[in-house]
């Protein structure tokens, strides 16, 4: 969604008058550079703060609002959402990044979409995952994410590793062009007529959606325009069938403010007979307020239909802004036709712990009250009362309540009335049922079967003497036929944000602080700090990369107890790789370790022997025997100071290449993946080898996640000054070496996609092939370089490169 700030702030004012939302004022946002995509700005949290929500999603820090392009892909839940990153209010929208594996614990990830690194204003849109690559961006094994966003039309993006990266499609030109004001394109699959559908909202006419198809996510058709008054922005489209039945289908499509009504699509047309919408949340249902621009998740596996929505009301020292819980959605049938029920997921189960439960009992003035020994800050209440024979006025609950008679927030029911917190409910079958949802900043009322549901945000004061709850009534008595306690637990903290690896966590610091940046995990120590995953190991590989800033050394552990005694291959930087335990150096070898650069490490374990690799290098530096610890977990270890660690990795895929001694760097950022070796440079990057040659065979797969050229360099210099032969996302493969571009040869060159390139030299005689073909693309002569290094460079990209041989 794009809301004219104006607009936006008009909104969020009126909110601040009506005391529901502060802003702080911030700095105007920016915006990074390809060389340091994925932007990630985050002060450390252990979002603990006062009014943070335990088990509602908030940005680790920043402004957030509305979902954008909720997917389940590869195993994962990926909830990306609109995002100023660098202050409290509306800005600059970048899009923010969060996964989960079940709904409920989420982990901050870095930037998805960045302004100056993606192109198009970067506001509110849908995603969906390409399980049968009908769009033919599939470059791996993992399943496509594809997003869509933009205004005035629709532009596409993608992304291969799951979320970590995206790509423009196109360089970002829109797929879709609109003249008039639009926003907030929602794609979802049409499995009856095996094909894609977007609803996008435009003021063509006035507000409503324009729905367009396609076969392949990137080509679109028009198919038809839907108008309505009141169907402004953040259009969502999705079936539900009602009351469960299979064949009973019903189509739904909503707005931003949670209006709704239910109808039937043919493919090209939405069409309903309701004369006005629905209101599916009671909250207040603006931009900024408790319930706005609610999406859906695509591809859920159990074909569930899980809504997300933005709530404006929520803020603290570091962030702005929350998400509603999720719920799953259903059609029930009613006297007044189709309604949609909101039912909190029921992954929120794992977060419980304590429980009581009470049956059969009076609630009435006289009595005392039967939560009058609970003290709780997060947690769910569900209740059933009978009210056919009450005599109470009004019934409920005070939330976090004090021995002074004053609570932060009283849940009532009306009787007479029949409302619940003001707004209509009616018993069912004399019954009224409720169900709460308490946590820091949030509250969260459903009643009636999901029919009823009420999102909002209140600021709960976490101290011990504000955490009780009281069951009330008013003017005579009710019957409580049930009610059950649960306490919730946080559902922070499971997951590494920026840390990537494929050991499994929870992971834990055994001494040092460990923070999240940009570049993977960093430690401050004085003395040994380790950081240590969930899983052990006997025999096997285990690599990452460590950069040492201040850090005396830092390394791999592994083979280590929960204190982080066992082995450590450590870099020193007095200019030596190490192998120690505790007690003992076991090896030691000399080696020109950095401050500053990004070292790779590689450790192989086979019974008591243990060998150490340094930057790729064939041969290891360490090649010793020690039988003192048989097997154990892997982690980091940090030695006083501070060091960043990341890309951490048992098995053997990796960096794979000619045989060489150790690699150096020569501009920007060199690390190693399973994927490849990966570089990210400003401007000119190298990492180049020790080996060199004169006439040769040099050949490589190379990529560009995103920015501008990646290349072969040869008969190079320690300097990288030599030839390199690139492939640049203008469109060429180019031949050059600094101050001349010897030769071009026009082509597609798409981000995210890899590439072949061979090099043959014979004395000034320099060929280049390109994607496996049989013909050179270039065959040029040029003298300046006789002979020189083999390696790789970077240019103002993030880059992989991967299976180079020299023959």
């Amino acid at each position: 969604m794009r809301r004219r700030v104006g607009a936006l702030f008009v909104a969020l004012l009126t909110s601040l008058a009506a005391g529901l939302v502060a802003l702080v004022p911030s700095a105007p946002a920016v915006a990074g550079t390809t060389g340091d995509y994925p932007e990630f700005p985050y002060p450390p949290t252990t979002y603990s703060e006062p009014l943070r929500g335990q088990f509602h999603f908030s940005s680790q820090s920043g402004w957030m609002n509305d979902p954008n392009g909720l997917v389940y892909a590869n195993g994962v839940y990926h909830f990306f959402y609109q995002h100023n990153p660098h202050g409290l209010a509306w800005d600059t929208m970048h899009w923010g990044h969060a996964t989960s594996p079940d709904l409920v614990h989420w982990t901050q990830k870095p930037i998805a979409l960045e302004p100056d690194v993606h192109p198009g204003t970067l506001f509110s849109g849908g995603g969906v995952v390409d399980k049968d690559n009908t769009s033919g961006l599939k470059t791996g094994s993992l399943d496509p994410i594809v997003v869509f966003s933009n205004t005035d039309g629709v532009s596409v993006f993608y992304s291969n590793d799951n979320g970590q990266t995206f790509q423009a499609y196109d360089k970002g030109r829109k797929q879709i062009s609109i003249p008039d004001e639009s926003r907030d394109p929602k794609v979802f699959w049409d499995a009856a007529r095996h094909r894609w559908t977007m609803v996008v909202w435009s003021n063509e006419g006035g507000n409503g959606v324009s729905i367009y198809t396609s076969p392949n996510l990137l080509e679109w058709t028009f198919a038809s325009r839907f108008n309505a008054p009141w169907l402004f922005e953040c259009p969502d489209m999705y079936p539900l069938a009602l009351d469960g039945r299979t064949g009973a289908q019903r189509w739904v499509l909503t707005s931003a403010s949670s209006q709704y009504v239910v109808g039937s699509f043919d493919g090209t047309t939405f069409s309903t007979d309701w004369t006005g919408p629905q209101q599916m949340d009671l909250g207040t249902t603006y931009a900024g307020g408790s319930f706005y621009a609610a999406q859906t998740f695509t591809n859920t596996p159990d074909g569930r239909t899980v809504q997300m929505a933005w709530q404006g009301g929520n803020r603290g020292s570091t962030w702005t802004g929350n998400a509603t819980f999720p719920v799953s959605l259903a059609l029930v049938s009613t006297a007044d036709g189709p309604r949609i029920t909101r039912t909190p997921v029921a992954e929120l189960a794992s977060l419980g712990s304590e429980t009581k439960s009470w049956k059969n009992e009076t609630v009435d003035a006289g009595k005392g009250n039967l939560f009058g020994d609970i003290k709780a800050d997060t947690y769910e209440i569900t209740a059933r009362f009978d009210v056919l024979g009450a005599s109470a006025d009004r019934f409920g609950f005070d939330l976090h309540a004090r021995s002074d008679g004053t609570a932060d927030r009283s849940v009532v029911y009306d009787t007479e009335a029949q409302t619940l917190q003001g707004k209509p409910l009616k018993p069912v079958n004399g019954k009224v049922t409720l169900r709460l949802l308490v946590d820091r900043g949030q509250l969260e009322t459903f009643a009636d079967g999901g029919r009823y549901s009420l999102s909002d945000n209140a600021d709960f004061d976490s101290a011990a003497n504000s955490q009780g709850i009281r069951l009330f009534a008013v003017g005579g008595k009710v019957k409580l036929d049930s009610a059950t306690f649960t306490r919730l637990n946080t559902s922070w903290g499971t997951d590494q944000s920026t840390l990537l690896s494929n050991l499994k966590g929870p992971w834990h610091a055994a001494g040092g602080a460990w923070s999240d940046v940009g570049a993977g995990k960093r430690a401050t120590t004085s003395g040994d700090g380790f950081y240590l995953s969930a899983q052990s190991g006997a025999d096997g590989v285990y690599q990452g990369d460590i950069s040492l800033d201040t850090a005396h050394a830092g390394g791999l552990t592994f083979r280590a107890n929960a204190a982080g005694a066992g082995y450590t291959a450590t870099l020193d930087t007095s200019g030596v790789v190490k192998l120690w335990r505790p007690g003992k150096d076991i090896a030691v070898h000399a080696a020109p370790v950095s401050a500053g650069r990004t070292h790779h490490l590689k450790v192989r374990t086979d019974g008591s022997r243990i060998r150490v690799w340094l930057d790729n290098a064939t041969a290891p530096v360490i090649d010793a025997t020690d039988t003192t610890y048989t097997s154990g977990l892997f982690g980091v270890n940090v030695y006083d100071g501070t060091a960043t660690v990341q890309n951490l990795n048992t098995g053997t895929a990796g960096f794979s290449a000619f045989p060489s001694g150790s690699w150096t760097p020569h501009g920007g950022n060199w690390t190693v993946t399973p994927a490849g070796l990966g570089g990210a440079s400003a401007q000119n990057g190298f990492y180049l080898s020790d080996r060199s040659g004169t006439d040769f065979t040099y050949e490589g797969d190379l990529s560009v996640t995103n920015g501008t050229a990646t290349g072969l360099t040869f008969r190079a210099n320690t300097a990288g000054a030599g030839y390199t032969a690139n492939i640049d996302t203008s469109g060429m493969v180019k031949l050059w070496r600094p101050g001349k571009d010897i030769a071009t040869r026009t082509t597609p060159i798409v981000e995210g996609r890899t590439y072949h390139l061979k090099v043959r030299t014979d004395g000034t005689r320099i060929r280049v092939w390109f994607g496996g073909g049989a013909d050179p693309v270039i065959d040029a002569t040029d003298d300046a370089y006789p002979a020189g290094l083999f390696g790789v460079n970077s240019f103002a990209a993030n880059t992989v490169a991967q299976n180079l041989t020299v023959g």
